[in-house]
């Protein structure tokens, strides 16, 4: 059993969740600036071993792993404090927003030999881990290409002071979730070029970024792939569509992932059609609090298959490295967002000096999940 410390308990929330519930996990303590939130979530969980002191998480000899949910500009410090007291990570997307800290990382964690996770909650979702379980078989063959989505009505977001600031971004706190399900399966992205604008709703609110984006991926073997977000208009019922969606089109089927609804559908190499709905428990499961902005039933996946690497010696995926790559990726959509250019993801890892990440992701990935 991995014990357990979380830092930031908005997003942590989840996280609480998942460890209690977790044969896997025993949570230690739980830390966040703010007494307050302390407070409503030893409430709320009957958990009392609370701090606000970070140093605190650090220094207690009883932790093995520390889960980070702190805001993503704080993220590469608190991953360096903990491999450096020793300590395991779990760390929410994206990894980190500074690419010239990743070096730095990289060889602590070599050093230490602690593990460094990221959590790309989304792919632990049933219709996800379906969907990979059926390619990895080859079912539906090799992959031609990839289209990935997240569209949602998140308009509440502009009466928020913070999401008209210049620092908010759908990009990194949106589109990394489709952006990462490309680079799942198609991890060697060597080139992007996106569009993007701010809509008639934004403009008003006076959103500072882009909320409706496309991309065009362009790997190395020639493949392409596209990614979408739109993020402040209305959106169709969820029996016609979903708000997130990853669909693999192959050379001898297709097959479709839909997240918050649990959906999934597919054509296999036999030509059988299957249409898959997960019911009740797996609701309850994956949605434990009030509506669905919170997913706790997916960290409690993916902290219990961090838990087995621990345990077992095998590479968490995403790992430290994919996590850098992924950020090198947003970072790339970023600046061709700005420039109106495409935008090469060597370049950008170059930029940084981690031109080892440049092949490393493509290796790492090629294979399957250990999952």
């Amino acid at each position: 059993m991995q014990r357990l410390g979380i830092l930031g308990l908005g997003e942590g929330r989840s996280t609480m969740s998942a460890a209690l519930q977790s044969k896997k996990w025993e949570l230690k303590k739980i830390c966040d600036v703010k007494a307050e939130l302390c407070h409503q979530r030893a409430k709320e969980f009957d958990f009392h071993q609370y701090t606000n002191s970070y140093q605190e998480l650090l220094d207690d000899p009883e932790i093995d792993v520390i889960a980070i949910y702190t805001p993503d500009h704080l993220h590469a410090e608190h991953v360096k404090l903990a491999l450096q007291h020793g300590k395991h990570v779990v760390c929410t997307k994206p990894f980190i927003d500074d690419l010239s800290k990743a070096a730095e990382l990289l060889r602590l964690s070599e050093q230490t030999g602690k593990k460094v996770f990221i959590g790309q909650s989304s792919r632990f979702f049933e219709p996800a881990k379906r969907q990979r379980a059926d390619f990895e078989a080859g079912i539906i063959g090799d992959l031609i290409t990839i289209e990935a989505y997240y569209h949602a009505d998140h308009r509440w977001f502009l009466e928020k002071g913070w999401a008209l600031q210049e620092s908010f971004k759908w990009l990194y706190g949106g589109l990394s979730h489709p952006a990462d399900f490309i680079r799942w399966y198609l991890p060697n992205i060597e080139e992007v070029m996106g569009y993007g604008m701010i809509s008639s709703n934004g403009k008003n609110a006076g959103l500072k970024n882009e909320d409706t984006m496309h991309f065009i991926f362009k790997a190395t073997d020639g493949r392409i792939a596209r990614v979408s977000g739109a993020y402040t208009g209305p959106t169709q019922p969820a029996a016609r569509d979903s708000g997130m969606s990853t669909i693999l089109r192959c050379t001898e089927g297709a097959s479709q992932a839909d997240y918050h609804e649990l959906r999934y559908s597919v054509t296999t190499n036999t030509g059988e059609e299957k249409i898959i709905h997960w019911g009740d428990a797996y609701l309850k499961h994956y949605f434990r609090f009030e509506g669905q902005s919170h997913h706790a039933g997916e960290y409690q996946n993916y902290l219990e298959y961090f838990a087995d690497s621990i345990e077992q010696g095998f590479t968490a995926y995403p790992d430290i490295k994919e996590g850098i790559g992924t950020v090198a990726l947003l970072q790339a959509m970023d600046k061709s967002l700005s420039t109106g250019m495409p935008v090469k993801i060597v370049d950008v890892l170059k930029e940084h000096g981690l031109e080892e990440l440049i092949y490393s992701n493509e290796r790492s990935l090629a294979g399957v999940n250990e999952r």
